[in-house]
């Protein structure tokens, strides 16, 4: 049921060396590929730049064409009320019906914001918060956000 609702996050496996973020965001620039979310995560020797992108697919292309490996990953986009303890409403939800979330990162968009959450179920992580009374965004609403 909730598969439908995922969102494909882009992933970029950096090397920890001057400019190899720049050169990822320039090829996404000059491919017209806009970037509605990231998070950067790294360590000594590398990081990992997570990316919800204007067009998971194009983004991909371009990135490949400049010799820059990227994946997709299916993600859920749980939109936020600007409220006290929304996310934490939801998040005990999904300890609640036993789903790990390996990692999260957020993006405000107008009147709510968004918990990008990837877990290693994420039909269930939908059924459940949508079963919760909460709301994801679709695929096209989650590229769309912030343009």
């Amino acid at each position: 049921m909730g598969i439908s609702n995922t969102v494909q996050q882009l992933s970029v496996f950096l090397e920890n060396r001057e400019g190899r973020l720049d050169e990822v965001l320039a090829a996404l620039a000059k491919g017209g590929v806009n970037i509605v979310a990231l998070s950067l995560a790294d360590t000594s020797e590398y990081g990992m730049l997570r990316m919800i992108v204007s067009d998971p697919h194009k983004g991909r292309m371009v990135l490949k064409e400049e010799g820059i490996t990227a994946m997709l990953t299916d993600v859920v986009a749980l939109r936020v009320p600007h409220a006290t303890g929304s996310l934490a409403k939801a998040m005990h939800q999904l300890v609640e019906g036993e789903v790990n979330i390996e990692y999260m990162y957020a993006f405000a968009n107008g009147s709510d914001a968004a918990a990008v959450l990837k877990s290693d179920e994420p039909g269930r992580v939908i059924d459940i918060l949508k079963g919760s009374g909460f709301d994801v965004y679709t695929a096209d609403e989650a590229y769309r956000a912030n343009v």
